[in-house]
C-alpha cells in the first residue's frame, strides 16, 4: 500500500513530463522550439515533434499567405499632383529562424509594422517618379510590379517574401476635390461653348450656301423662263405674220372679231365711238350702215 502511494506520484509526474515534451505541428504553421530564448530547431513539417519539458519551448508562426492592408499614404507625383493612394500586400513567413531573429518576442505584429514601412517607402519612390496620368491609367499594372520587386529584398531580411503588392483606390485628398472639380466643370463649360461656336459658324455657313443656291436655282429659272416666253412669243408672231401673209383679209377679219369679243362683254360693256369708226367696220351691212340700223 506504501508503495502504491509513492509510485501514483511518479506516475501522474511521468505522464505529465511526457505528455508536455510532445507537440503537434499543423500543417497551416511552422514551430520554432527554443530554449532560454535561443533556437534550438525548426519544426517546417506537419506532425509530431518532441521537446524537452520545462526547458524548451514551442513558438509557432502561420506558414499561410497573409495579408496586409497599408494605411491610406499620400503622394506627389512627378506632375506635383497630391494623390492618395490605398493599397495592400500579401506575404509569407518563408524563413521562421530570420524572422524569429527580426522581430524578436513582437512576432507577427512587429514584422507587420517594419512591412509597412518597407512598402510605403517603396510606394512613395515608385509613385513619386511618374505623372499622376501614369498612375491612373493602364500602367499601374507596371507600377505594382515595380514596388513589389523593390519591397522584396528588404523584406527578405525579416524572413518574409512579399507575393503580390496591390493598389486599391487612388484618389485625390479631400480639400482638393472642389477646386478639381470646378476646374473640370470649367474645361466641360469651355469645351462646350466651343462646340456651340463651332456649330453656330457651321449653321451660318449652310444657310449662306443655302440662300445662294436659291437665288442661283430662283435667277436660272427666270432666265430660263424669259428665254421660253421670249421664244414662243416669237414663234407666235411668226404663225400669226403667217397666216396674216397667206390671207390678209380673213386675218383683219379675225382680229375684228376677237377684239369685238374682248370689248362687248354681255351686260356690262358701253361704248361711245363715232358711227363711221372703223372699229365697227365688220359691224356694218353690205350698204354701209350699222347691222343695228337695220
Amino acid at each position: 500500500m506504501r508503495k502504491t502511494t509513492l509510485l501514483l506520484p511518479v506516475l501522474v509526474i511521468a505522464v505529465i513530463t511526457a505528455l508536455s515534451s510532445v507537440f503537434i505541428v499543423d500543417e497551416r504553421e511552422k514551430a520554432l522550439v527554443l530554449q532560454f530564448g535561443r533556437v534550438v530547431s525548426v519544426k517546417e513539417d506537419p506532425g509530431l515533434a518532441f521537446k524537452i519539458p520545462l526547458i524548451q519551448e514551442v513558438v509557432r508562426y502561420d506558414d499561410r499567405i497573409l495579408s496586409r492592408d497599408i494605411d491610406p499614404l499620400e503622394i506627389t507625383p512627378s506632375d506635383d499632383r497630391r494623390l492618395v493612394v490605398d493599397a495592400f500586400a500579401r506575404y509569407r513567413i518563408v524563413d521562421v529562424n530570420r524572422f524569429r531573429q527580426a522581430v524578436g518576442v513582437g512576432g507577427i505584429a512587429t514584422a507587420e509594422n517594419r512591412l509597412d514601412s518597407i512598402l510605403r517607402a517603396q510606394t512613395r519612390e515608385i509613385l513619386g517618379s511618374v505623372s499622376s496620368n501614369d498612375i491612373l491609367s493602364s500602367d499601374r499594372a507596371a507600377l505594382m510590379l515595380r514596388i513589389r520587386n523593390g519591397a522584396i529584398a528588404d523584406a527578405r531580411a525579416l524572413g518574409i517574401a512579399i507575393i503580390d503588392v496591390r493598389l486599391k483606390r487612388t484618389d485625390l485628398p479631400s480639400e482638393n476635390l472642389d477646386a478639381t472639380f470646378e476646374r473640370m466643370r470649367a474645361e466641360r463649360v469651355r469645351e462646350a461653348t466651343d462646340e456651340r461656336a463651332r456649330g453656330n459658324e457651321a449653321a451660318q455657313r449652310i444657310r449662306a450656301q443655302a440662300d445662294r443656291t436659291v437665288v442661283e436655282l430662283v435667277s436660272e429659272a427666270q432666265r430660263e423662263a424669259e428665254i421660253i416666253r421670249g421664244e414662243s412669243d416669237a414663234e407666235r408672231n411668226a404663225i400669226f405674220a403667217q397666216a396674216y401673209g397667206a390671207d390678209p383679209e380673213f386675218f383683219e377679219f379675225y382680229r375684228s372679231l376677237n377684239a369685238y369679243s374682248n370689248s362687248l362683254k354681255a351686260g356690262n360693256s358701253t361704248m361711245v365711238l363715232s358711227p363711221d369708226n372703223e372699229f365697227f367696220n365688220y359691224l356694218k351691212s353690205s350698204s354701209g350702215k350699222p347691222l343695228a340700223e337695220q
